[in-house]
């Protein structure tokens, strides 16, 4: 198995996958309920859940989480070191502009 599911493909029913892995019906069902709140999945009454069609939108949002995340670290760093803010607007431009020319 590679580990990736494709778009529509059917998950394994909550009580088969809670006694396939020996996990409570309870704790599998508020993992579905989440994963389908979230979009990752949806749940078609009597048929079951599937992997949910891409999201480009929560894939983007994740991404902008992703890149907040890197440039708080990287303001602490700037802070430690007294980088100024200017400077690193420089480097970045320099980033950007380099990956541009590949």
């Amino acid at each position: 198995m590679s580990g990736v599911l494709a778009e529509d493909e059917m998950l394994p029913s909550i009580r088969s996958l809670a006694s396939d892995i020996r996990i409570s019906v309870m704790t599998i069902k508020k993992a579905y309920d989440e994963l389908e709140s979230e979009g990752y999945i949806v749940t078609v009454q009597g048929k079951g859940s599937f992997v949910a069609p891409r999201n480009v939108e929560l894939a983007k949002e994740q991404a902008k989480r992703d890149i907040e995340e890197h440039l708080n670290k990287i303001i602490r760093l700037s802070k430690t070191y007294d980088i100024k803010k200017s400077e690193l607007i420089d480097l970045f431009d320099f980033l950007m502009e380099s990956d541009d020319d590949e």
